[in-house]
């Protein structure tokens, strides 16, 4: 199935309302959060001053919001799942705001954010332009949009899972696409983003013990890891965009 011209799209859900009753579900028996290491590798990635406000769209368990608060900026976070926004809401401290909302339609007046997120998420949306165009929306002039997506065609995942059983990667969530570098690029820009640089991942240098432990008892991780440096832009795992509101 596919969303458009470029997105290769696999559905399990018709609609909004199966999307959050999904999500819920899914955060009730399992966690969809990454290793730390990964959160404090896009912190540094993001660059992002200590001062402003930042909307983190489809914060999961609010580990991102966590470091930017920590950082000193005044964090949001939005989730379609009410289950995972409680979970934020206990991750979170201080002014950190979280509430249950799908991200093609933030709760929040124009021009009310310095900075949005949205990190390996939009791929889910079940309309991933309008998610965009909000995004876009919610951001003030000049302000920053960091987007996570996955490639169709990543060398260390869908080439070498199709290499080797002949189907594309899927996980467990209602919506998965994939598309291409410039294939998201154009989805961003065309709906009220303009991408100013384009950075990939694969997979985050350990920076805790626990992720060390982690690693070392999935050394296939490891290597990817320490591989990343040679996987070429267009072949990468994700693409990170850093876009500008103008």
């Amino acid at each position: 199935m596919s969303e458009g011209p470029f997105l290769f799209e696999i559905r399990r859900i018709r609609n909004n309302e199966n999307s959050t009753d999904a999500y819920d579900a899914l955060y009730s028996n399992t966690s969809l959060s990454q290793i730390e290491s990964f959160y404090l590798w896009l912190m540094d990635q993001l660059r992002l001053p200590p001062h402003g406000r930042l909307l983190d769209v489809s914060c999961g368990a609010g580990e991102l919001m966590r470091l930017a608060a920590q950082r000193g900026l005044c964090a949001t976070g939005i989730d379609i799942s009410e289950v995972v926004a409680r979970a934020a809401k206990r991750t979170v401290t201080g002014s950190a705001q979280v509430c249950a909302a799908a991200g093609e339609s933030l709760p929040f007046a124009d021009a009310s954010f310095d900075f949005v997120t949205n990190i390996g998420s939009l791929e889910h949306f079940i309309d991933p332009a309008l998610g965009v165009r909000e995004m876009s929306r919610v951001l003030r002039h000049n302000g920053q949009a960091f987007v996570l997506v996955p490639n169709t065609f990543s060398l260390l995942s869908n080439i070498w899972i199709a290499f080797r059983h002949g189907h594309t990667s899927v996980d467990e969530q209602p919506i998965q696409r994939y598309g291409a570098r410039a294939d998201w690029a154009a989805l961003l820009e065309q709906n009220g983003l303009c991408v100013q640089r384009t950075l990939k991942y694969e997979r985050p240098l350990p920076r805790t013990r626990a992720d060390w432990q982690l690693y070392l008892r999935k050394p296939k991780q490891m290597l990817r890891a320490f591989a990343a440096p040679l996987v070429p832009l267009n072949l990468a795992f994700c693409f990170l965009y850093v876009c500008l509101r103008e």
